[in-house]
């Protein structure tokens, strides 16, 4: 049914066993990260195992020919036109957050007993009203950009040549990002290119004409301070400061909320301190991770590697794509990067780190005692693990040490 498409397998066999369910499947995930091309692997898949194609209905709302499809009554019109003489349905919905009031037309087809999967690019396809009306029918499988394993598959699917030494794919990566699209340009400019349009793309279409900016400026001077401070600790003070300073003036409730558009345009993820004494979540004392590190480097002409943040930014959305609970632990005085908490409820303590190995001896031991020393403190029986780059491991006190490269290809 449809040519050249990448298979992501990674989602894929989370989707698969609904495939035939009446619960709705909705696929969320940042614009451009490869939505649409995992309805269609969806497709084709179905078609593989004998449906016949007039059982397959496929509207995506924001091509030619469907765009004009705006209110719930146009878009039940366009599905019934679709249909024919067959009993079982399989309706494919891209982008169905352009259609104003969907939730009551796609809530009737799943009665009917329709298996009705949708996508959309941002939680406001999630809100209060949808939740309202499909209570306990739908299922989120949240979406997130090539990790560095898909990256190097996606390059092999699409015949590009992959430099024998993995550190080098590796940076490359980093650079370049993971937006699929990305794959196809060898040059470096048009894929910086590509992705400071998608950064416009959100803000016109998931930003601002969902969310009146009340004051453009200030926004835009919000999402350049959280997209330049990636993976370090986020103060809000801090934050207003630095715009009074620069001569914006705002109320804290306005930069809340612009954060919040930042969040639900999935430009950015939220993960806040849980303190291993308390055993309780920190308010306020939260870090921020981009959807995408090319977002950092498409929108700043700095194109020089931070590589501890980018390291720690790429563990998480690693993490969160496994769907693992994220924290970052709070240990006394002492902080461990990630606490995480696996769907089967076990847990395990990460620290990340570019690498263990400082210029001399006297650096290198200050390096590990930095890393270990968390760990010292925590009572439990978790396992506790290092990612550094280092090709040469570090194993000490019971802590594994894991190189990130082969992290990220599941070795």
């Amino acid at each position: 049914m449809f040519n050249n498409v990448y298979p992501r397998e990674k989602y894929l066999k989370k989707i698969r066993p609904f495939y035939d369910s009446d619960i709705i499947k909705v696929i969320t995930g940042i614009r451009r990260c490869g939505k649409s091309f995992i309805l269609k692997a969806i497709m084709n898949e179905l078609i593989d195992r004998g449906i016949p194609k007039t059982q397959i209905i496929y509207i995506p709302l924001d091509r030619r020919g469907y765009k004009n499809i705006k209110t719930s009554e146009e878009l039940e019109t366009k599905i019934e036109s679709m249909l024919g003489d067959d009993e079982n349905y399989y309706l494919f919905i891209d982008e169905v957050q352009n259609v104003f009031g969907f939730e009551s037309v796609i809530h009737a087809y799943a009665e009917e007993g329709y298996s009705i999967f949708l996508t959309g690019s941002n939680s406001y396809l999630l809100s209060d009203e949808i939740s309202t009306k499909l209570t306990g029918r739908y299922l989120n499988f949240e979406t997130y950009t090539l990790d560095f394993s898909e990256y190097l598959e996606m390059k092999r699917f699409f015949k590009k040549k992959i430099d024998q030494d993995m550190y080098v794919e590796f940076e490359e990566y980093i650079l370049n990002g993971g937006f699929p699209k990305t794959v196809e340009f060898d040059d470096i400019q048009a894929r910086q290119t590509y992705t400071r349009g998608i950064i416009s793309e959100i803000f016109e279409k998931d930003v601002k004409t969902r969310k009146r900016i009340s004051n453009v400026p200030v926004y835009e001077r919000v999402q350049s301070f959280l997209l330049n401070n990636y993976s370090a600790p986020f103060s809000l003070s801090n934050l207003l400061e630095c715009l009074e300073k620069e001569g914006y003036k705002t109320k804290a409730t306005t930069v809340r909320g612009y954060i919040e558009d930042l969040k639900k345009a999935k430009i950015i993820y939220e993960c806040n301190r849980f303190d291993l004494k308390s055993k309780k979540s920190l308010r306020g004392e939260q870090k921020y991770y981009l959807s995408d590190l090319a977002i950092y480097f498409a929108m700043n002409t700095d194109n020089r590697l931070s590589y501890g943040p980018s390291l720690e930014n790429m563990v998480y959305l690693y993490l969160a794509s496994q769907d693992y609970q994220i924290s970052i632990g709070k240990i006394g005085k002492l902080e461990c990067d990630f606490i995480t908490r696996s769907m089967s409820g076990d847990y395990a303590y990460i620290q990340v780190t570019y690498t263990m190995q400082g210029e001399d001896i006297k650096a290198t031991e200050r390096i590990k005692e930095r890393e270990y020393r968390p760990f010292r403190n925590i009572r439990d029986g978790y396992p506790r693990y290092i990612v550094s780059l280092d090709r040469f491991r570090d194993q000490q006190e019971g802590v594994h040490h894991i190189n990130a490269i082969d992290l990220f290809l599941g070795k």
